[in-house]
């Protein structure tokens, strides 16, 4: 359990702190500013569940590498970034790892609630929490409206009936990893279709 929720953090941080750094330099952002953008991405999500969970450490301070292994990502963006920012299918493939993201964090957040003995529906809000909160505070620093708080394609729906699934195979078959892969992949799934097709709630 602890292993499997640990290789979920490490991708969506990986994940999630790249998409922070496009938009960061996007903004023109120096180094300080693209590592600070990078890890209120990544670690966003992650520190308001371990708060609301009344977890300690924080996921990140407990694991020190965390931090630097972001810091090297904004120090290699530096060389890296000038030469793809403006590439064709840059910007799909920085959707595409938002999606992953957003499954991975929607799934760690969904299981530990759940491992907390949370109710069932707490624990697919605190799985969308996860996913949602460090993009929300990405879009705040970068001067943007919260993409999820747009009227644009389906977003938190995805983490949330992607958490959903966890909890009902996870509650029905106690079968934690398939649980997870299930999570992860739904939310991405839909996600991307969503992007795909264009998918918005009607209100």
């Amino acid at each position: 359990m602890n292993t499997l929720i640990k290789t979920i953090e490490i991708l969506g941080i990986i994940a999630f702190a790249l998409t922070g750094i496009y938009q960061a330099r996007k903004k023109g952002m120096d180094i300080v500013g693209v590592y600070f953008v990078s890890m209120v991405t990544a670690f966003g999500g992650g520190t308001l569940r371990d708060i609301i969970l009344d977890r300690r450490p924080l996921f990140w301070a407990e694991h020190y590498w965390y931090p630097f292994l972001l810091l090297m990502l904004s120090v290699l963006s530096i060389v890296v970034i000038k030469d793809v920012l403006n590439r064709q299918g840059v910007v799909m493939f920085i959707l595409v790892l938002d999606a992953l993201g957003l499954g991975l964090f929607s799934a760690s957040g969904a299981s530990l609630a759940n491992a907390f003995g949370y109710h069932v529906f707490v624990s697919v809000l605190i799985g969308v929490m996860t996913g949602v909160f460090g993009g929300v505070m990405r879009d705040i620093i970068c001067n943007e409206i919260p993409y999820v708080f747009t009227r644009t394609e389906l977003y938190a729906t995805c983490s949330f009936v992607g958490a959903s699934t966890y909890l009902l195979i996870v509650k029905t078959n106690a079968n934690e990893i398939v649980a997870v892969i299930s999570c992860i992949s739904v939310t991405f799934l839909l996600r991307m279709i969503a992007i795909r097709y264009n998918i918005r709630l009607p209100i």
